[in-house]
């Protein structure tokens, strides 16, 4: 199957939520509230799923979405409420053609709330099932940082199309990698479908830009890589990643970025490996954190893995429950940075 329509609305449906999520970002009041794993959600992650999902809604209303957020925060703060229905308003398509796909602004406040509980399926191996994330890195989010809008669709269990919507990472794939988000030329949009190959492309207010086949770097000398990992350590372990970054001799610092801009950095050649190690036995992943960085990387030439070798299972629920921790890296040397992580993991 060629998912030419599932590609199509998952990039529009995500272009148009960094319209969005654009404007949240450069407004100094976010209206952030506190989940109940003390997490933040902000206007920004309410409204973005909102139009996703309506988008979603509109084209494949017999998929299931598992979204990040639910709506019941808002029902008992009105005023939040009307701030995003207020934004979503506003989050309009230049070209009328493109906007009409995804069916067009949401109607009223209600509709609105019912289209962010709509993400709330349970997941699973059986059928089609979209995984959410309105906003991927609030924290990077609301520090000015990377933050990524993210949506994959999965058939079975088995990501078939992923799209990352990346506001402040470069245009140029050759740009080198950074977390630096100032200067102009912003905004790209990474895609991928099974067996497909990878793309980037600039995003825009309208129709899709045209898109360039991205692959990752060939890493002939290990010790030259750049690897990637998360700004916040309570998502990943900086002390082992150090240690085996120093066991395959790579000298560069490491770049800290939040979210799946990191899956689309690496995917492009700008950066070569994400190690995200556990911090926690008990430390589940969510699908939505991964789904379709994870095929963009493996549709770019890459492989990637769960510490121990496994791939990331998405069939069995919202969370990533059978495997611990992400290696990411360019095939020719992933298993010799597998190896590696399981040398300082194995010695903990």
């Amino acid at each position: 199957m060629s998912y030419t329509q599932e590609l199509d609305i998952a990039l529009l449906a995500v272009q148009r939520a960094t319209l969005l999520t654009h404007k949240v970002f450069h407004n100094n009041a976010k209206g952030t509230l506190s989940k109940d794993d003390h997490s933040p959600v902000t206007i920004g992650d309410f409204g973005a799923q909102a139009l996703i999902i309506s988008a979603l809604r509109h084209n494949f209303p017999n998929d299931e979405i598992v979204g990040e957020e639910e709506a019941s925060s808002l029902r008992d703060n009105p005023s939040l409420a009307e701030q995003i229905f207020a934004l979503v308003k506003e989050s309009k398509l230049d070209d009328s053609s493109a906007e009409g796909q995804l069916g067009g602004p949401i109607k009223d406040l209600d509709a609105i709330l019912a289209a962010i509980d709509a993400g709330n399926s349970s997941g699973g191996s059986k059928g089609r099932i979209w995984a959410l994330d309105p906003v991927d890195g609030t924290k990077g989010f609301l520090r000015g940082g990377q933050y990524a809008v993210c949506l994959a669709l999965m058939v079975d269990g088995d990501v078939k199309v992923g799209v990352l919507g990346c506001p402040n990472l470069p245009i140029d794939d050759a740009a080198p990698i950074s977390a630096d988000v100032g200067g102009e030329g912003k905004g790209v949009l990474f895609s991928a479908v099974q067996g497909q190959g990878a793309t980037s492309r600039p995003l825009t207010r309208g129709a899709l830009a045209s898109a360039k086949t991205i692959t990752m770097k060939e890493v002939d000398d290990i010790t030259q890589a750049t690897f990637c990992e998360s700004v916040e350590a309570g998502h990943s372990s900086h002390g082992d990643q150090a240690e085996i970054a120093k066991r395959l001799g790579i000298t560069r610092e490491s770049v800290r970025m939040d979210s799946q801009a990191k899956y689309g950095s690496i995917a492009r050649g700008a950066g070569d490996l994400y190690l995200r190690l556990p911090v926690r036995k008990d430390y589940e992943e969510k699908i939505w954190d991964h789904a379709a960085g994870d095929l963009i990387v493996r549709e770019a030439g890459g492989d990637v893995t769960d510490a121990e070798g496994k791939r990331l299972d998405f069939s069995i629920g919202r969370t990533l429950k059978r495997n611990k921790g992400v290696v990411a890296a360019p095939r020719a040397v992933h298993g010799k940075v597998l190896e590696v992580v399981k040398e300082v993991l194995g010695n903990k």
